[in-house]
């Protein structure tokens, strides 16, 4: 028997470097840096990729994307995303909601975050009121709060195909 809902949780973090684009959410931040990483580095939508796979049991996001492999230097993390998705339904689940948090001390996310809200349920097909985006600093606590990195973290419900209600 499917188990009809599962609960999955992602965390995620890259060093701020110059010479790289802030993505966060597949949208392109305009700041003076950006995320270090073999990927575009977007580590919203990599908390999002890795509360997916862990709530369908898919293994790791590196093991499913290599930073070894060369397919993956650069590749859009909302690429990867699209993957991840169809290996969820592919096992019988669809994305019920996911909810994130964003840890950065600058710059200023919320501007955008509705653009990440449009572009992520896109990709996984939900509403828009089914995903949460929040941001929040560290009061300049640790490696996000001195400005030398982003994390986020994300929890992530899939709902057994069977179980899921019309909305």
């Amino acid at each position: 028997m499917v188990t009809p809902f599962r609960i999955g949780i992602g965390f995620d973090a890259h060093r701020l470097v110059e010479n790289r684009p802030l993505i966060l959410g597949g949208v392109t931040i305009d700041y003076h840096r950006g995320l270090l990483g073999h990927s575009d580095a977007d580590v919203l939508t990599h908390v999002i990729i890795d509360a997916l796979i862990g709530a369908a049991d898919l293994g790791s996001i590196g093991l499913l994307f290599p930073d070894s492999d060369p397919q993956y230097k650069g590749v859009a993390s909302t690429t990867l995303l699209q993957q991840v998705v169809a290996k969820v339904r592919s096992k019988g689940f669809e994305i019920g909601n996911v909810d994130s948090v964003i840890v950065a001390q600058a710059p200023k996310l919320m501007p955008f975050r509705d653009e990440m809200k449009k572009n992520l349920a896109a990709i996984m097909a939900i509403s828009t009121t089914d995903i949460s985006i929040k941001a929040t600093t560290t009061e300049t606590l640790g490696f996000e709060g001195q400005g030398d990195g982003i994390s986020a973290h994300a929890v992530a419900l899939i709902v057994a195909h069977e179980h899921r209600q019309n909305r």
